[in-house]
């Protein structure tokens, strides 16, 4: 079974927030989306993302040129050569940023967060380090696929707060992992099969922080242009308050047949 990958790419600087210090990829031809939001004084938040996507695209598309390009850090033997390598890209992603903050005054302390997927076939790789999240809808359920590297996530997991505690906690942003702060970053990742009519949301925490699951599975839900619910959730988090940055990948996994046919049809469309 042949599937096509159809996606919408929005990032938007919020209502609040002097500039904007989210990036991302998408790029279909590699199968590679990702999303990551930046951290640091002035506008070293700016850079630190931009320059782990930069690294991030870069690794991949060498890799798939050459399969005997070194992997950086310890493998996942459990997992696939593609996991690895995604992993691998996102450790070129925090050493970039890490030299990038060493070397220059102005953007020391700088990070980001990061969420990436790598699709082939009927195949998904994801990494993440950090709170950005990817989302999976499916049978109209959906659930969140990663797990966020921050202080309440972690008092939630070992029971000393609530899922409703963690929401209103002033800590609530605390990161407890980050690309570019040290040398060396512990990567998670995961893999899982595609099947036809999967949604796929990969975004920064200027979504999840103010606009909930079920939301946000109903804005996926209420239309097949990804570019149209791309825009829908970035509008839903400007009304809810639009505190910070937010940036939405989106993405609908169709048999190769029915894709077609939609392509078509939006060319009708706006035609």
């Amino acid at each position: 079974m042949a599937l096509t990958v159809l996606h919408g790419a929005l990032t938007d600087i919020g209502r609040r927030r002097p500039h904007n210090e989210d990036c991302y990829c998408a790029d279909a031809a590699l199968g590679l989306y990702a999303v990551c939001d930046g951290m640091g004084g002035t506008q070293a938040g700016e850079v630190a993302s931009s320059l782990a996507v930069e690294t991030l695209h870069r690794h991949i598309r060498d890799a798939s040129r050459n399969e005997q390009l070194p992997l950086i850090g310890p493998g996942f033997p459990r997992h696939s050569p593609r996991t690895n390598r995604l992993a691998s890209a996102v450790r070129a992603a925090n050493l970039a940023v890490y030299e990038a903050a060493s070397q220059t005054a102005e953007w020391s302390g700088m990070g980001t967060t990061v969420v990436a997927i790598w699709i082939e076939g009927t195949s998904a790789s994801v990494a993440h380090v950090g709170d950005s999240r990817l989302y999976l809808i499916r049978r109209e359920t959906i659930r969140v696929l990663t797990s966020d590297h921050s202080w309440v996530a972690e008092q939630v997991q070992f029971g000393f707060m609530t899922e409703a505690d963690a929401e209103r906690s002033p800590r609530r942003h605390m990161l407890t992992r980050a690309l570019g702060v040290t040398p060396h970053v512990d990567v998670t990742v995961g893999e899982f099969a595609l099947h036809p009519g999967d949604l796929l949301v990969l975004c920064s925490d200027g979504l999840t922080s103010d606009v909930r699951p079920a939301t946000i599975l109903g804005a996926m839900t209420e239309t097949l242009d990804m570019s149209v619910a791309a825009h829908r959730l970035i509008a839903l988090a400007n009304e809810a308050g639009g505190d910070d940055n937010i940036t939405v990948v989106t993405l609908a996994i169709r048999e190769t047949g029915e894709a077609t046919w939609w392509h078509r049809l939006r060319q009708r469309i706006a035609g």
